[in-house]
């Protein structure tokens, strides 16, 4: 337990160290540590709100503290999206955006972006439906664990309404 707590610290010291600049993107105050989720993985909300047009939204985090997860991810970047595996291997968070429709029921990915300790982008899709691979996809915002950064976020985005 001893050695998982200095392990955890020690990330989210990395995790702050290498990504300062990166997280001045968005608002320090709308920025949430989430914890560890299910596999072991190290979650953040980065931003949240509602557009303009009523839409809420979220940007969340995902750290790779479990190795065996980062190899597969490396392993799609190589395989399905030409990336060397030097390139590949540099993987150290993945970004995700999402979209909710107004009353809160559904959500979709809007981009994905992996990227390497100092926040440069490896690769990323934008969900604009401008082709097959690229539609944004809604799905229901209920059956999603409650702790998970999708309801989470929400929850906050939709709060933040005036």
């Amino acid at each position: 337990m001893k050695k998982t707590f200095i392990l955890l610290a020690f990330l989210f010291t990395v995790k702050l160290t290498c990504s300062a600049a990166h997280a001045a993107e968005f608002p320090p105050e709308r920025q949430r540590y989430l914890g560890l989720d299910h596999v072991g993985m190290l979650w953040f909300i980065m931003d949240y709100g509602i557009r303009e047009d009523g839409t809420p939204f979220a940007v969340t985090r995902r750290y790779f503290t479990n190795e065996d997860i980062r190899q597969e991810i490396i392993g799609i970047l190589v395989s399905r999206f030409g990336h060397s595996p030097e390139v590949a291997g540099t993987l150290y968070f993945t970004e995700f955006g999402y979209e909710y429709t107004p009353d809160g029921t559904q959500f979709a990915m809007t981009y994905t972006r992996h990227r390497d300790q100092l926040g440069n982008d490896i690769h990323g899709t934008i969900f604009d439906n401008s082709c097959e691979n690229t539609m944004r996809t809604y799905h229901p915002v209920q059956p999603v664990d409650p702790n998970h950064a999708v309801r989470r976020a929400l929850a906050l985005a939709l709060a933040s309404q005036p």
